[in-house]
């Protein structure tokens, strides 16, 4: 059973939940919920940013949920460039995509000339997904959130970091969010709070990554 709602903005979203995806959304919100409760206890205030991957965009959404009313806080969304947005490798659907429909939802999608959905790459395949969730597309569409596009290798880099310097491994899928944290952090004063999203563990691509740096290593 679908549940429909409409958005009274530019473009008009229509946006098909289906339950699966209610039941994803409703489930990241919740754990969200907690660094909201976390921040307000610890630093009595709420962040100055959160950053989250996005592919299809529940794990973003759930992080987004409970900042959407408030103003101050940053929501920034970080796509898989792939190889660069300037090529036809990669899924950074916001940044190079258009108004398509596909899976049953209006939303931005990869599309080549004829638009058809077309081809989609990144390292990482979570994020290689061609589309974007139609609430990420009215977050964009109002100027609420913002979409940028995190490469391959800055990904990579931001794993290896991550992993350096604090011992934990993250998803390549979350190491492109912090891939923009590293980027986003030194422009913030020491004061400022930034929140990231670490959505899963990566061992699971430590192999992938050794392949990248061109290690001859198979799972």
């Amino acid at each position: 059973m679908a549940r429909y709602l409409s958005k009274a903005a530019p473009g008009l979203w229509q946006i098909q939940r289906r339950r699966k995806s209610m039941r994803s959304t409703s489930i990241r919100r919740r754990t969200r919920w907690e660094a909201r409760e976390q921040m307000l206890e610890k630093e009595g205030r709420l962040p100055d940013a959160v950053i989250a991957c996005v592919g299809g965009g529940s794990n973003a959404i759930g992080s987004f949920y409970h900042f959407m009313e408030e103003k101050e806080v940053r929501l920034i969304g970080c796509e898989a460039a792939g190889r660069g947005i300037d090529t036809f490798e990669t899924a950074a659907t916001v940044n190079t995509g258009k108004v398509g429909i596909f899976h049953g939802m209006k939303s931005y999608f990869c599309q080549d000339e004829y638009g058809q959905i077309a081809p989609v790459y990144s390292i990482s395949a979570g994020l290689d997904y061609p589309g974007i969730g139609p609430e990420h597309a009215w977050l964009h569409d109002i100027g609420r959130a913002e979409y940028v596009p995190v490469t391959d290798d800055e990904a990579v880099n931001a794993f290896e970091y991550l992993a350096r310097t604090e011992g934990i491994i993250p998803a390549i899928e979350s190491a492109h969010a912090v891939a923009y944290g590293i980027k986003l952090a030194p422009a913030m004063s020491g004061e400022q709070i930034l929140v990231i999203t670490i959505s899963g563990r990566g061992d699971k691509d430590c192999a992938a990554i050794a392949r990248y740096r061109g290690e001859d290593i198979h799972e």
